[in-house]
């Protein structure tokens, strides 16, 4: 074969390569974690504020990654915000809207099923909260390769249950649950194996095992939620570690012990990383369901839980929905960062699914936007919400919308629309409807068009 020949097919070999892009190698894809607390609220970590409950291995992830300031919920309680997450669509819009019994159907396409286009092994390990037993929102029913943990919501109050889900299957644990209801929620007279605990090796093994990558691992603890059914007693934990010598309600010592435990865990599974050779290739993310809760005998209030925020849990001004958002990559992300940008949970899929390189398998109308651009170090380049929406339907019922600094919040649902200006008023104690009528007629018209109604989902009827 002559020389010109050979150069002619390797010029062609280039073109072909130019126009016809290159499959993109496993390694060149980041692992994914992120780990999602349950009712931790935006002050009960230090680099957001605490003062008192120590976690310093999450202040440590804030200290090398990104910090954000204006990250919200799903919603501000447990299934809904979960639904946002795994789907991208916010409560105006997404199938599963409020707490209750319900499951993801066949066609909901999860972030889970987005990565599995792009070569991802998925797990998913502690609580689900989208799909019960037998049913089509079951987690390997919905893209995950291994589940390990809670489907139920209400089985995941008790930390002592007797039993956790391995794939489609109850496992059975040592812990002795007298007259447990119907999903396996109660309260345990023998207390032998905490589920925190078991979680937390799922996990790690999940990542022994999987360290050639790529993986995607949803960690979704149960800390520090309640056991409601406790009582007074729900803030389950083995023991209260640095906090028994406090001069503090029994309920306290164990929120804040809860909490530590966690960050104390959070940093194994970050040693674990490194002891793999992953954790430069390994983008963590850290965030909350909602906003902290007045269950099982905490008091929010005794350790400022909500910060400089107004509300808890089921309120949608922002101490109910505002949650902490750390991100670390290494070599990625400017270690020490803090971003202002405005998202919520609707954005994590088509971010993960940017850093997986599977934009093509995301659906077109989700409510979410990447912010790979902001986590890069490249804002210019960021898109912005126009707005960000929630609706709730328990206590009334109400909807919340955010746009640039202004929030408006119409809860219980058919009470005046307030407004708050939350670069002067975080805290929103300062009501500005009155004047400014006409924002508040352009928001409200805005929540209308956010909004597609629902056959399941009912706002309550006014009382006459």
């Amino acid at each position: 074969m002559t020389k010109n020949r050979l150069g002619l097919i390797f010029s062609i070999i280039l073109l072909v390569g130019l126009v016809v892009p290159l499959p993109v190698l496993a390694a060149d894809k980041p692992n994914i974690v992120f780990i999602m607390a349950d009712d931790l609220g935006y002050g009960d970590l230090g680099c957001y504020g605490q003062k008192r409950i120590q976690t310093p291995n999450l202040d440590r992830l804030a200290r090398e990654g990104m910090r954000f300031t204006d990250f919200y919920a799903g919603s501000t309680v447990c299934a809904p915000s979960r639904c946002v997450l795994m789907t991208g669509y916010h409560t105006g819009h997404c199938f599963i809207r409020g707490n209750g019994k319900d499951n993801l159907r066949p066609e909901d396409v999860t972030i889970a099923e987005v990565l599995k286009t792009a070569g991802y092994r998925t797990a998913l390990v502690g609580k689900w909260g989208l799909g019960h037993e037998n049913s089509t929102g079951l987690p390997t029913r919905q893209g995950f390769d291994f589940f390990y943990g809670y489907l139920d919501q209400h089985h995941a109050h008790n930390y002592y249950p007797h039993f956790l889900i391995r794939g489609e299957k109850r496992v059975p644990l040592k812990n002795v649950v007298p007259k447990p209801g119907k999903f396996g929620q109660g309260v345990a007279s023998k207390k032998i194996e905490y589920s925190h605990d078991l979680l937390m090796a799922e996990a790690l093994k999940f990542i022994d095992e999987n360290k050639q990558g790529p993986f995607f691992l949803y960690l979704a603890l149960t800390i520090p939620h309640a056991n409601n059914e406790a009582r007074q007693q729900g803030m389950e934990v083995p023991d209260y570690g640095i906090y028994k010598d406090k001069d503090w309600p029994e309920p306290q010592k164990g929120h804040a012990a809860m909490i530590t435990r966690m960050d104390h865990d959070i940093g194994r599974l970050m040693a674990r990383l490194k002891k793999n050779g992953i954790d430069h290739k390994t983008i963590v993310f850290f965030t909350s369901d909602n906003g902290p809760h007045r269950e099982g005998g905490n008091n929010p209030d005794f350790n400022d839980s909500n910060g400089p925020l107004r509300g808890i849990k089921r309120d949608l001004t922002e101490g109910g929905i505002r949650v902490p958002m750390i991100v670390r990559w290494p070599g990625k992300i400017k270690p020490g960062t803090t971003s202002h940008f405005v998202g919520a949970f609707q954005d994590v899929m088509p971010t993960l699914a940017e850093l997986a390189q599977a934009e093509n398998a995301v659906p077109e109308d989700i409510d979410g936007i990447s912010f790979v651009p902001t986590l890069t170090g490249q804002p210019e380049k960021q898109r912005k919400h126009q707005t960000l929406f929630w609706a709730f339907y328990e206590r009334g019922g109400g909807r919340a919308l955010r746009m640039g600094k202004w929030k408006a919040v119409q809860q219980p649902i058919h009470t005046p629309i307030r407004l708050y200006d939350l670069e002067a008023d975080l805290g929103e104690t300062h009501d500005l409807a009155d004047k400014h009528p006409d924002l508040v007629a352009k928001m409200k018209k805005l929540m209308d068009d956010a909004y597609s109604p629902s056959e399941r989902w009912q706002f309550p009827k006014p009382k006459k």
